[in-house]
């Protein structure tokens, strides 16, 4: 007996001549799903909410810009003949380090406008961009892509995982690892364990090397799962030597800030005066108020 089994749509919905395709619409999803983690952190810390929203603003699009890039670079024989082909997104092709890179540039020029600490930043933010990239794995899934080598159904059905899942596995009459499934539950892991380390009261910036070895290890080992790597020289999956020179740089940083005095802020250093500025804000508020009603 054959087995088929029907791949699905790619495409979410259609409104007039727009087509909106799973890839995209999940990786929005993940995107406003970090945004109202990350914003409430933010609040929490004595920052302004609206900061978050407006460094989203710029940094979204421009990690998208810089993910694609990065995977054309990369690919680029594969779009040498078609190079219009380099701006369709929604047939997949989005390398995440890409995107970290270009997120990461923007956070940097960002504190530096705002007069915000870089390393406050990125700790703030990493729990939300671990949970986009949770969820935005899942675009992967419906592109039937990022996967691995080939397995049997029973492999499939051994690890307990949802008929759905095997059957978008299976592709022209062949089952393979789901490792876009290992790394967005990979990924959650890495969230939980950044949830815990904001309690931990750990030295500013050390949240964001956390993330960058956490994600990294995970990256490594599935990454040497897949059959879709980007390549350097035909030799080296580039995601893996990207990910042992995180893992290595950021476990050196933490050292020499911590040897040379760069890092003796902590994360919750701020958490006494957070509710201070709210009730300062609030003062200021009912003071308005009470000069507005005042006022003939």
């Amino acid at each position: 007996m054959i087995f088929t089994a029907q791949p699905y749509d790619r495409v979410a919905f259609e409104i007039g001549p727009l087509t909106v395709h799973w890839y995209g619409l999940l990786i929005g999803i993940g995107a406003f799903l970090g945004y109202l983690l990350v914003s409430r952190e933010f609040e929490k810390r004595g920052l302004p909410k609206d900061m978050f929203a407006d460094l989203l603003l710029w940094a979204f699009p421009i990690a998208i810009v810089s993910a694609r890039i990065y995977y054309v670079i990369f690919e680029w024989q594969s779009y040498i003949h078609e190079p219009l082909r380099a701006f369709a997104i929604w047939e997949g092709g989005l390398a995440i380090h890409g995107g970290l890179i270009g997120a990461f540039i923007t956070v940097y020029v960002f504190a530096k406008k705002r007069g915000v600490s870089f390393w406050r930043l990125t700790d703030l933010v990493v729990p939300g961009i671990i949970l986009a990239q949770a969820v935005g794995r899942w675009g992967n899934f419906m592109n039937q892509e990022a996967h691995g080598g080939p397995v049997t159904r029973e492999f499939l059905e051994g690890l307990m995982i949802p008929d759905f899942i095997i059957n978008q596995m299976y592709i022209d009459g062949t089952y393979y690892h789901p490792t876009f499934l290992y790394e967005s539950l990979w990924n959650l892991l890495v969230l939980a364990i950044l949830l815990w380390l904001r309690r931990v009261n750990l030295r500013q910036g050390e949240m964001f090397f956390s993330y960058l070895i956490l994600y990294s290890v995970g990256r490594f080992f599935i990454e040497g799962l897949r059959t879709d790597s980007l390549m350097i020289f035909d030799l080296l999956r580039t995601a893996q030597v990207v990910s042992l020179v995180l893992i290595a740089g950021s476990i050196f940083l933490i050292w020499y800030r911590r040897k040379k005095g760069y890092a003796d802020t902590r994360y919750l250093d701020d958490e006494a005066e957070a509710p201070k500025k709210m009730n300062n804000g609030k003062k200021k508020n009912d003071q308005k108020e009470k000069e507005k009603i005042s006022s003939p």
